[in-house]
Order: C-alpha cells, then structure tokens, then sequence
C-alpha cells in the first residue's frame, strides 16, 4: 500500500466513524487532534517501514539514485570522462600563406594559410591544445594532377606546416592526415586506372612516398585516410626502411564508411570527386563485419591506432574496434557533417550546442574511443576549463 492510499484509508475511516453526542464534542477536540496527528505518524511510519521491506524482499542494490545524485558523483559514473589530452583539432592548409576564408558548411572554421596559423593557435596551445590534424588544401592554379604530385612538395602547405609548429611548438602533437583526394585533379583518394577506378598498387606506393615524406618532415603521426587495401604495411615497411619507425606514430583509418556525412570537409578542403563516388573503397554502412575484417586486417599489418569515422553513427564499430585492438588506442572522428548537424539543430533551438557537444562525445567515449577528432575542440578547451 502506498502513503498516499494510507492516508486516505485513515480518512475514510475517520469521516465514516460515529459522531459524538454534541455536550461532548469540545471536550474531545484536543483528543481528535491527538488522535488524527497519531494516525498520519502511524501512516508515515508503516509507508516507511513498507518501502524498506520492498527494497530488502527485492534487492538492496536496486536503489541506484544515491549514486548520481550530486554533480560530481554523476561524473564518477563515467568509465572514460573527457580531458584536453584526448582531443585533436583538425585544421585546413591553404597553400596561399595570407589566407584565412571563413567554411560556409561548416560553422566556425577557416582554410588559413602559413602566416595566419601560428597567431591562432597561439591561444588554444595556451589554454590546453595538444594535438592537430592537418589537412593541405592547395588553392594555386596548377597544383592539381592526377598524380597528386603536390601532396608532398617540400614548399607545399603541409611540409611548411609541419616544420613551423615543430619550430614554434615543440610540445604540440602533429598528426598528418596522407591521401591524395585533396590534390588531384579527379578528387578521388588514389591513383586511378583507364577506366577511372582505382588502381590500388600504384595508390598504396604513391601513400605510402607521401607519409614517409611528412614522418621525415617531422610529423609525430600519419594517418592514412585513403582506405586501399595495404598501405598500413606499406607504410610500416617505409618506416622500418628509413630507420624512424621507432619515432613515428602510425594511425590507419582502418573503419571509415562512406555516406553523406563529408559534405562540409569537401567543401573546406576541395575535395569533391570529379566524377562517380568513393563507395568502391570507402565501406559501406551497413557493413559491420567488413568493418571488423578491415580493423583486424590494419592492426596486424602494424597500426598503432585504429581510428572509425563517422563516430556518432558508428557506436557499434568504435566498440568492435576496443573489443579487437584491446591493447590499442581507439580514435573516433566526429566529421564535419555530424558537427554541423549539431550546430544547426542547437541554431533552431532543438537543443543547447555545448550540453550535445559534451553528450554526443561522451557517447562516442562509452562506446570504446580513447582519442577524439572534434572540430568542437577549441570550445572544449574553454569548458573543460570551467
């Protein structure tokens, strides 16, 4: 019996007992207030004692509100919390040193040139910021091919980049994103043959030229993004070949699906495919397993990290990839498309942008990542602060 049906039972009983003769009814209000006031402490103390012999016939453990009543103890909840050292800030080089265009379909981010990196980063080194992934964008007329042969020019944005914020911050972590989709002429991620699919052996010699190219330079991590079948091995054998292996970090985008969410990184980066899609190397939606094949397949050709990209959709394979490379770190990127999502719902009042720029990344820490690309990183900093 619940109190509230208690009480009402007493009532009940109270309104329907006899009445007093009328001489006696002053005489007896004290009692009836004494009585009444004795009746609620007898309620209060059986609905009490009700309650407690619920919780003990049941399971004491079942009274769980204890535990995350406070602040503080809903934070202890949480296996994995978020902190500045899991966060990378993905940035976009122009090869035109002055420049800084503000990314319509991506809110908040720049395409910024060698001249105007050092002065924004700045602040955010200051307030926390420990890794960057680099992304070259090559604007001049001319820097296009089918070869790509840009991605690795000594004077092209990211080289330059690399040797700058090594030069200018010693403790910032530099991740290089290595494809070729922002520098052919085509906008697909490799070399391609006759008939305009891709040719996966010269892709995988020429990504793997280019991350050697950026370890040299001085970058701490590639990240090969291309998704052709063995070039973390590829990359891995360079690495040994060149004696730095033991100095340079190798991620592999082993679980990256393809889908409408890259719109916006497209538009920042210049990296639309000219013609059909990346469907053929990119993997499809709905395959998990394939996904686990590709995670196993880039850990035993020597990944370091794994990374899954998008992150917000793929809670699953972000936890597939913890479960198979227990022993590694697990990056997630949240892309482009899900970041403007964000901001556009939170811009039409669906919800508030930092209360779901900390929820939907904290979902993507449950699920197994250790490591997070957020273009949301510089906001971040300032609430992590705080």
């Amino acid at each position: 019996m619940s109190f509230s049906h208690l009480v009402h039972d007493i009532s009940l009983r109270d309104s329907i007992a006899p009445r007093r003769r009328p001489e006696a009814s002053i005489a007896s209000t004290m009692d009836d207030r004494a009585s009444r006031s004795s009746h609620v402490s007898r309620a209060i103390s059986y609905a009490s004692t009700a309650a407690t012999s619920v919780s003990i016939a049941g399971d004491i453990s079942s009274q769980l509100h204890g535990g995350y009543c406070h602040p503080l103890a809903r934070a202890w909840q949480a296996e994995r919390q978020l902190t500045k050292s899991m966060l990378i800030y993905p940035l976009f080089i122009s090869d035109i040193d002055d420049e800084e265009v503000l990314i319509p379909s991506l809110p908040n981010q720049y395409r910024r040139g060698l001249n105007k990196l050092v002065p924004f980063l700045e602040p955010l080194v200051h307030k926390g910021l420990r890794s960057v992934v680099l992304f070259g964008v090559p604007m001049r007329p001319g820097a296009k091919d089918a070869l790509g042969t840009s991605a690795d020019d000594p004077n092209g944005p990211v080289i330059r980049s690399i040797q700058l914020l090594r030069q200018r911050f010693p403790q910032l972590f530099i991740v290089v994103d290595v494809c070729l989709c922002e520098y052919t002429n085509h906008g697909h991620c490799g070399i391609l043959r006759d008939d305009g699919s891709l040719n996966n052996q010269l892709s995988v010699d020429r990504i793997s030229d280019v991350a050697i190219s950026y370890a040299k330079a001085g970058a701490h991590c590639v990240a090969p993004s291309d998704m052709n079948d063995g070039r973390i091995r590829a990359i891995k054998l360079k690495l040994i070949e060149e004696g730095i292996v033991h100095s340079v970090t190798l991620m592999s985008y082993a679980a990256k699906f393809s889908g409408c969410l890259y719109g916006p990184f497209r538009d920042a980066a210049g990296s639309t495919p000219s013609f059909g899609d990346r469907k053929c190397y990119q993997l499809p939606p709905g395959g998990r397993g394939l996904a686990r094949r590709a995670i196993v397949r880039d850990i035993n050709e020597g990944a370091d990290i794994i990374m899954v990209k998008p992150a917000g959709q793929y809670l699953d394979i972000i936890s597939d990839a913890k479960e198979l490379g227990k022993d590694l770190p697990v990056a997630a990127y949240q892309v482009s498309g899900e970041f403007s999502m964000i901001h556009a719902a939170a811009k039409a009042g669906v919800f508030d942008l930092k209360a779901m720029a900390f929820e939907s990344t904290e979902g993507i820490l449950r699920a197994g990542a250790t490591i997070i690309v957020s273009y949301f990183t510089p906001e971040f900093l300032d609430w992590l602060s705080t």
